[in-house]
């Protein structure tokens, strides 16, 4: 099949597109930015958020031709910064409307790119979050407030068009590809470069407590998804899964596998968590296990001294 990604030249989107040319697919990647991690697969370069209107094989002004599916992974994705600058989460939302309107178009069927920021603040507890929970009365963000208004424009799509989607539900993936600071700013890289350069580490949120996801296991389940979708399977289409390891980690206790791979001393100061921030968050896998077959095999406490060792092993 030959799959359009947009966002192709972030973490996900490289990594995407890698697994799917190595699968025998066939990948055209659109960004606003040129792919610094790959050349596997060609990226149109194209502003998602620009007004005009998506046609056949067109999406943000560029030629994409014809595609069999459409993963949206393209965003606006600290959330903090979206705190601090709130139109950033409107044109999330214009980027969804135009992936939106490509697959409604060209008639094929799309994946969106959600987040756990979705559940807000539910507070320590003893069961992981299932998807059913999340409420827009609990968004804890513009980024988060947007990423529910999206699923529910995907939602009325299917219902007025009959358009097949899936959303997936991601939760801190890390790993390869995803170290670049000067692009996007991540808590483990932000940690790793405070540890390696002697700096006092910043933890904002003493008993922070969140489901990082390895990208491997990520993509398998997207790929696991997207298979099946483009299937017609009816388990999956019209459906929302979260894909995350299923375990919570303090971010103080990342901070110490990441100064203990690179076997330093860290200086943690704690300060209060932000504002818009989710404090805790354990993810309910259940419905992945189930319509996916996902099974992620990869702990943080192997996945977090991988990917320091791969960055390291690069200068970084």
């Amino acid at each position: 099949m030959r799959v359009l990604i947009t966002g192709s030249s972030g973490q996900i989107g490289t990594n995407l597109g890698i697994a799917l040319v190595s699968s025998g697919h066939d990948v055209i990647g659109i960004d606003v930015r040129p792919n610094s991690w790959t050349t596997a697969f060609p990226t149109v370069r194209a502003d998602l958020t620009t007004d005009a209107q998506p046609g056949d094989g067109v999406i943000g002004g560029a030629k994409v031709g014809t595609v069999d599916a459409i993963v949206h992974l393209a965003a606006h994705a600290k959330v903090h910064a979206l705190v601090e600058r709130p139109r950033g989460a409107f044109e999330n939302h214009a980027m969804v409307t135009n992936a939106l309107e490509f697959a409604r178009m060209n008639s094929v069927p799309i994946i969106l790119a959600s987040s756990r920021e979705v559940y807000g603040n539910l507070g320590r507890r003893e069961n992981p979050v299932s998807e059913t929970e999340a409420d827009f009365r609990s968004s804890p963000s513009p980024y988060a407030a947007m990423k529910l208004a999206s699923e529910a424009l995907a939602s009325s799509y299917f219902r007025c068009y009959g358009l097949p989607y899936s959303i997936i539900r991601f939760s801190n993936v890390y790993g390869r590809y995803d170290d670049d600071l000067s692009r996007l700013e991540r808590a483990i890289w932000v940690f790793n470069d405070m540890i390696k350069s002697g700096r006092p580490v910043t933890v904002f949120g003493a008993e922070k407590t969140l489901d990082f996801t390895y990208i491997d296991d990520a993509v398998d389940g997207l790929v696991r998804c997207l298979t099946r979708l483009v299937d017609g399977d009816p388990e999956v289409r019209a459906s929302t899964f979260n894909l995350a390891h299923g375990t919570g980690h303090s971010l103080i206790g990342v901070v110490n596998l990441i100064a203990m791979t690179r076997n330093l001393q860290p200086d943690i100061r704690v300060e209060s968590s932000r504002p818009g921030e989710v404090t805790w968050y354990v993810a309910d896998i259940t419905r992945a296990r189930d319509a996916l077959g996902y099974q992620p095999q990869t702990p943080v406490t192997t996945g977090i001294p991988r990917a320091i060792t791969e960055a390291m092993s690069r200068g970084s």
